[in-house]
C-alpha cells in the first residue's frame, strides 16, 4: 500500500507537467462524453488543454444516441433541448470557427444561429428530431455554411422546401440530403415516445420539397426520402434534376408502385434503389380490401388505385 501511495505521489506530477500539445494529444483519443466528464473537470491547465480548438472539428452525439436501448421520452422535452444547445454553444465557441462536422439531436433555432454564424467550415450538419428547429435558422445556415456537402434533416417537421432550395441555391458542394420521416404505417414504434401533438403535425407539402430537391441540388449522389408520402410525379422531377443520383432511398414510399420507380430511374444507370418494403404493417383496411400489398402491387398499376 505504502508502494502504491509514493507511486502514486510521484506520477500526479507528472502528469500536472505534460505540456498542452501532450495533453491535447492524449485527450484527442477519448470520446466526447469522456472529455466533457473527466479532462475538463480537473483544474485549470486541463480544461485548456480540453477545449483546444483542435478537439472540436467534430462534433457527433449520434454514438451517445444509438448507444441507448430505446428512444427516450425526455429526449423530446425543453429540458433536455436546453442542455443540447448549452453544449452546442460550447462547442462552437471552442472550435474557433474550425467546426467541419456536426451530428446532433433535439437542439432549436438558437443554437443553430451560433453555428451559422460562427461555422463558416461547416461540411456535415445532422440535426436529426429537432422539432423546434425551423426554416429561420436553416435559412441563415444557407449563407454562413456554404460548403455544406451532407445535410440530414430527418424527422424536423418545421423544415420545409423553403430551407432546402435556399440551401440548394447556397451550398453548391451538397452530395448528400437525408430527408426521412417517421413511421406512419405503424405509429405503435413511436408512440409514448415521440409526442402525438408532433407524429401528428409530420409535414404533407413533400411534393414541393421534391421540386425544390429537383431544381437547386443537381449536383446530389446520396438522397434518403423512408416513408415519404411523394407522388409518381415529384419522384420523376428529382431523378430528371438530380442526374448524378447514385443512392436512393424510397423505404416505407407506399404511394410509389414498382413501376412508378422504374418509369422515373429509367435513365440513372449507376443507381442503387432501396425500393418500398411491401411487407410494411398498413391499416386493416387496406389489407382486407386488396390483400397482400405485393399482389396490389401488380396488378394495380394506376394512379386512381394509390393510397
Amino acid at each position: 500500500m505504502a508502494e502504491m501511495s509514493s507511486e502514486s505521489s510521484l506520477a500526479s506530477p507528472a502528469w500536472a507537467e505534460l505540456t498542452h500539445e501532450c495533453l491535447t494529444n492524449v485527450f484527442s483519443r477519448l470520446t466526447m462524453e469522456q472529455r466533457w466528464r473527466g479532462p475538463m473537470l480537473v483544474c485549470k491547465h486541463w480544461f485548456h488543454a480540453a477545449t483546444d480548438p483542435c478537439l472540436f472539428s467534430h462534433f457527433d452525439l449520434e454514438p451517445m444516441f444509438d448507444s441507448a436501448p430505446t428512444e427516450s421520452p425526455a429526449w423530446w422535452t425543453p429540458r433536455f433541448e436546453t442542455k443540447i444547445d448549452s453544449m452546442l454553444r460550447s462547442v462552437v465557441h471552442w472550435s474557433l470557427g474550425s467546426l467541419s462536422v456536426l451530428r446532433i439531436r433535439h437542439c432549436s433555432d438558437s443554437s443553430l444561429d451560433c453555428v451559422a454564424q460562427r461555422c463558416p467550415n461547416l461540411e456535415v450538419l445532422s440535426i436529426k428530431s429537432c422539432p423546434n428547429v425551423t426554416d429561420r435558422s436553416m435559412a441563415k445556415i444557407a449563407l454562413g455554411c456554404r460548403k455544406l456537402r451532407e445535410v440530414d434533416i430527418s424527422y424536423c417537421h418545421e423544415i420545409s422546401n423553403i430551407s432546402l432550395a435556399l440551401i440548394g441555391k447556397h451550398c453548391s458542394n451538397i452530395k448528400t440530403l437525408k430527408r426521412n420521416f417517421f413511421n406512419n404505417l405503424d405509429t405503435s414504434q413511436h408512440m409514448g415516445t415521440v409526442p402525438d401533438s408532433y407524429l401528428n403535425a409530420c409535414p404533407q407539402e413533400v411534393d414541393s420539397e421534391a421540386a425544390a430537391i429537383a431544381k437547386f441540388m443537381p449536383n446530389l449522389e446520396h438522397l434518403e426520402l423512408c416513408f415519404s408520402k411523394l407522388s409518381a410525379k415529384a419522384l420523376s422531377l428529382i431523378c430528371e434534376g438530380c442526374l448524378n443520383l447514385k443512392y436512393l432511398d424510397l423505404f416505407g414510399c407506399v404511394n410509389l408502385t414498382s413501376r412508378d420507380i422504374a418509369n422515373a430511374t429509367s435513365k440513372l444507370e449507376n443507381l442503387e434503389v432501396r425500393k418500398p418494403s411491401f411487407d410494411i404493417p398498413r391499416p386493416v383496411f387496406h389489407t382486407e380490401r386488396y390483400g397482400h400489398w405485393r399482389l396490389y402491387d401488380e396488378r394495380f398499376q394506376t394512379d386512381s388505385f394509390r393510397l
